[in-house]
This record gives C-alpha cells, structure tokens and sequence, in this order.
C-alpha cells in the first residue's frame, strides 16, 4: 500500500503543479493562457479547473462573458460537490440571468448545498434568499437539498 501511495503522489505531482501554474497565470491575468492550461484538466473532470473556467466565462476574463457557458462549467463542477461552482449555480438561479427566469427554489438549494460543503458566503447568501421563499417553496427546497446532500456529501 505504502509503494502505490508513493507511486500515485509521484504521478500526481506534476498534475498539481500545471494546475499551479494556471492558477498563476489566472492571477497574472493572463486569462487566454490559463484558460488553455485549465481545459485538460476541466476536460478530465477536475471540478478545480470547470469552476475556474465558469469564473472566467462568467466575468468575461479572456473570453467573451457568456452566462449559459459560465452556467454550465459551473454545473459540472456543482455535481461534484464543489462549494464555489456551488454558490455559483445559486446566484445564476436567484438572478435569472442567462436561464429563461429566475428560481428561487434551486437557488435556495445550491445555496444550501454550497453552505454544506463549506462555502463561507453561503450562509449569507442563504439567509437573503430565504425569505423571499412560500413555505411550500422552502420545503421543496429542502427536499431536494436532502435528496443531493445524501449523494454529493454523505457523511455531512
């Protein structure tokens, strides 16, 4: 066991350090660059690199801003109970914007998913949303916060 484990961290230490690297190039704005350098990974399913992209698609940094593309990089990263991609499918829920209108129900939902994986703005975000809900809303809300929490955070 211990040699697998030292084979993986060996292998998978480059990855880390590309990953690195993009976030450098991301913080040097060197969004084009770091965008490419996301993709691979984004493409192999690093919730890292599809909430990063989201980011960029979001706030038109490198590309053009593009909620449906933002939304849907997100999306992929949610489904993997990351906690930023998260409160990000939220606000795009809350707001409407680029979905054909707003959802106050999944809002509340991702949001609620989001404060489970540790986002620290959720809770904030929770707590403004909440009573703008029916209580009928709310506890369809918590319904399916139930049904995703048992499968993205199972011991949570």
């Amino acid at each position: 066991m211990k040699q697998f484990l030292a084979i993986f961290l060996l292998a998978a230490t480059p990855a880390l350090a590309d990953m690195e690297h993009a976030r450098d190039l991301m913080e040097e704005g060197r969004f084009q660059e770091a965008r490419v350098a996301f993709l691979p990974y984004a493409r192999s399913g690093n919730a890292d690199a599809e909430e990063l992209i989201g980011v960029m698609y979001a706030l038109g940094l490198g590309v053009e801003r593009d909620d449906t593309r933002a939304f849907e990089w997100y999306l992929r990263a949610s489904l993997k109970g990351h906690a930023g991609a998260q409160s990000g499918i939220g606000w795009y829920y809350e707001t409407g914007r680029g979905l054909p209108a707003p959802d106050l129900v999944r809002a509340y939902m991702w949001y609620a998913l989001s404060a489970i994986g540790g986002d620290v703005d959720a809770p904030d975000s929770l707590e403004s949303i909440t009573p703008k809900l029916t209580a009928s809303e709310r506890a369809l809300a918590e319904t399916l916060v139930d049904d995703y929490r048992v499968w993205m955070y199972p011991f949570r």
